[in-house]
């Protein structure tokens, strides 16, 4: 697949075949994700593979803790409310969403079953948690930028093989049950999660596709000079 197709095509896929991923075609997303730039050369990342009975118990763990109304429990500090312009871009891919799908405003359960999909990896077959070394802390920001890019790369490499992703912080916002059950090292901090799979072709979300501002409105040109006016 063309670079430029994999980037205007990828797109956030939230519903998925029941088919399973076979571990070699993971192996290949990951090892060209591992491509990734990283501050120094520090490749600060681990890759917890998820499948099967251990990511049901995850999807178990997540939905029964949230439904108990357990507080959230992420391993990184939190952004906290979007306001403003992020707001409005928060909102606007929300209503695309409903909007694909058929979700009426007024309609709860509808809603929060939506939710509840994001708290069990969106039923996908596979679940990457995405971890840095703790070593990395206080703050570790420099290596949630490096985590971002081999994050991305994950979700490009798997795009380029017909796997669809989406980036998905529900799936471990009851990070104990994460932890627990991937077995994931105390020197390890938990950031993110990736769903991954097949994408279902008939589900409606999966053909929302963001929208998105031009170069020229979040790039400025420092130096350049100005075109030669034309006569």
């Amino acid at each position: 697949m063309d670079f430029d197709d994999v980037i205007n095509g990828r797109r956030s896929i939230r519903g998925f075949k029941d088919k399973p991923v076979p571990r070699e075609v993971v192996e290949e997303v990951i090892a060209l994700a591992n491509r990734a730039p990283s501050s120094m050369n520090t490749q600060p990342w681990h890759l917890h593979v998820l499948t099967g009975e251990p990511l049901e118990r995850v999807r178990r763990g997540n939905t029964e803790r949230m439904l108990a109304g357990h507080p959230v429990t992420r391993e990184i500090e939190d952004h906290g409310k979007y306001e403003g312009v992020h707001r409005d871009r928060q909102v606007e891919i929300a209503v695309q969403l409903f909007d694909a799908m058929g979700i009426e405003r007024h309609d709860k359960e509808r809603r929060q079953d939506w939710v509840l999909r994001g708290f069990r990896q969106f039923d996908a077959p596979v679940s990457i948690v995405v971890c840095y070394d703790r070593d990395l802390e206080p703050g570790g920001t420099i290596a949630h930028f490096d985590l971002g890019a081999v994050t991305f790369g994950l979700v490009l490499a798997a795009w380029s093989r017909g796997l669809g992703c989406v980036i998905n912080g529900q799936g471990i916002m009851q990070s104990p049950v994460v932890r627990e059950v991937a077995q994931i090292p105390d020197d390890q901090v938990i950031l993110t999660c990736v769903a991954l799979g097949w994408p279902d072709d008939s589900f409606p979300a999966n053909a929302v596709v963001s929208r998105r501002r031009s170069a020229e409105q979040v790039a400025r040109f420092v130096g350049w000079e100005e075109p030669a006016e034309t006569a």
